[in-house]
């Protein structure tokens, strides 16, 4: 068996494609999930450890760090996709919608990378941390302030972990901008949206999914982020 791989929010959108994808390639899946949805039980089928976790709980979080550290003494990578979107209303500030995207995407990174270090450095080879972080965490975002400080503090212990876990631990950041549609949007939007980047498309999950599979492989590349957006940043 081959050393695991700890994937949170392994169960929707990008984190489902980044999930089968690994899977096919035969890698050994510990996998979190909030909620329980359809994509738990195919998961599992295919060989992941499932586990659930609400990272607004930080007795969740001790326990998967418990649960990881007695399942994989020997970590191979831990990519952080976990996340949530709250928007704040009505032009309002928002304690607690700050709250929760810094304990969600700052909070349990840091505990989860600090906590499995010693894990991650019984690889043989070069481990590997991934930080999905996000467009905005560069620019900003009017109606997503809290998340957008989130994102770019996820960046930012990217910038540190790397420092503190090298030679032996390789951490990096992919920051997608919009890269897949929901279902439900209409074509007004979807063409609209395709705008936005020089490339004027938006090219689906695979994208992240090479991302994850380009740092898994390379042997050179650390501290940095992978953009996924386009061109959009020219525009």
């Amino acid at each position: 068996m081959t050393s695991p791989i700890l994937l949170t929010g392994g169960t929707q959108r990008l984190g489902l494609a980044i999930a089968e994808m690994l899977l096919d390639k035969g890698e050994t899946l510990i996998i979190t999930y909030r909620t329980a949805k359809p994509a738990v039980d195919l998961l599992a089928k295919k060989g992941a450890t499932m586990i659930q976790c609400d990272f607004q709980r930080q007795e969740d979080i001790e326990s998967l760090i418990a649960q990881v550290r007695n399942q994989a003494p020997v970590l191979k990578c831990i990519i952080h996709n976990a996340s949530d979107w709250d928007a704040e209303k009505d032009n309002l500030a928002s304690p607690e919608i700050l709250q929760k995207m810094m304990q969600v995407h700052v909070n349990a990174p840091y505990l989860i990378n600090w906590a499995l270090e010693g894990n991650l450095r019984q690889f043989n080879g070069f481990a590997d941390i991934i930080h999905m972080t996000d467009y905005v965490q560069e620019t900003g975002s009017a109606k997503h302030v809290a998340y957008a400080a989130s994102k770019a503090a996820l960046h930012n212990l990217t910038l540190s972990f790397a420092k503190k876990l090298a030679p032996d631990v390789k951490v990096n950041s992919i920051a997608p901008a919009l890269v897949m549609f929901n279902e439900w949007d209409d074509d007004a939007y979807r063409e609209k949206s395709q705008k936005k980047s020089l490339l004027e498309k938006v090219p689906g999950a695979i994208e992240a999914v090479k991302a994850v599979e380009y740092l898994l492989n390379s042997d050179y590349v650390t501290g940095q982020t992978l953009h996924l957006n386009g061109g959009r940043h020219l525009k």
